[in-house]
């Protein structure tokens, strides 16, 4: 089980907490430099892993998962293939993923595709209105049809505990799993916010696990401390889920 350091407990005091034997630590919710929105690179982001202790981490790149298929090979820790979408009616997140969701089609479309290649359906940041967050009455709909897998109930940079207390009151109305992400688009937000829970193996034994999970976390939005630093290019930025990347970059 990977320690987090005497700097990341400082910053994000609850990674001093020990885990469950056969527990882990999920990072649902994380951004890099193919985001579009952030500038962390690969061997940044491997060594706020290394740092925070984060067991798995969910790569949920903007409307791209090149960069998550990338990390996956080489992070020091099990990495998710996501993709946080933009749809009509605001960002859903896919989880599990092998392809690309394509930007701008409908929130039943989104979570439709989602599904298609055996991933999970993650809205995150609800309620937040500082956000791109998935509209109420599109999210209620998708809730009635059953195509919502999990709701976000703490993401770190929502700065309104009110707001991650409705989106669990929500969770709990529809029966949803509930979970939580540092939405990190700075290396040192890593171990901001993430789910204590039973190791897994694949996606339904996550969403199993994940009813019994812990959220934990706090909010935590600084930035990046200056320093002179060299970002590598990201080629175009939209993943094909297969390698290859079309169109520009998107945040």
């Amino acid at each position: 089980m990977p320690t987090p350091d005497a700097d990341a407990v400082a910053r994000h005091p609850h990674l001093a907490v020990e885990l469950p034997i056969g527990w882990v630590r999920v990072d649902m919710h994380s951004h890099t430099m193919w985001s579009g929105d952030s500038t962390t690179t690969p061997d940044e982001i491997a060594s706020a892993v290394l740092a925070s202790g984060i067991d798995v981490l969910c790569i949920t790149d903007h409307n791209a998962i090149r960069g998550a298929v990338e990390l996956a090979e080489t992070l020091p820790c099990r990495v998710i293939i996501g993709e946080e979408l933009k749809t009509h009616a605001g960002e859903i997140i896919g989880l599990f993923l092998t392809e690309r969701i394509p930007v701008g089609v409908s929130p039943a479309q989104a979570a439709e595709l989602i599904r298609a290649q055996g991933g999970l359906v993650y809205i995150p940041h609800p309620f937040d209105p500082m956000r791109r967050n998935l509209a109420e009455g599109p999210m209620r709909e998708l809730a009635e049809a059953g195509l919502i897998d999990a709701i976000e109930v703490v993401n770190a940079k929502t700065s309104l505990e009110s707001l991650n207390r409705k989106a669990a009151a929500f969770a709990e109305e529809f029966d949803l799993a509930a979970g939580a992400g540092s939405d990190a688009h700075v290396p040192l937000a890593l171990g901001a916010a993430y789910v204590e829970m039973p190791d897994f193996g694949g996606a339904t034994d996550f969403l199993a696990k994940l009813r019994v999970a812990r959220s934990v976390g706090h909010h935590w939005d600084e930035a990046r401390p200056w320093s002179a630093r060299i970002v590598p290019s990201t080629g175009t930025g939209f993943s094909t889920g297969a390698g290859f990347s079309t169109g520009t970059g998107f945040s």
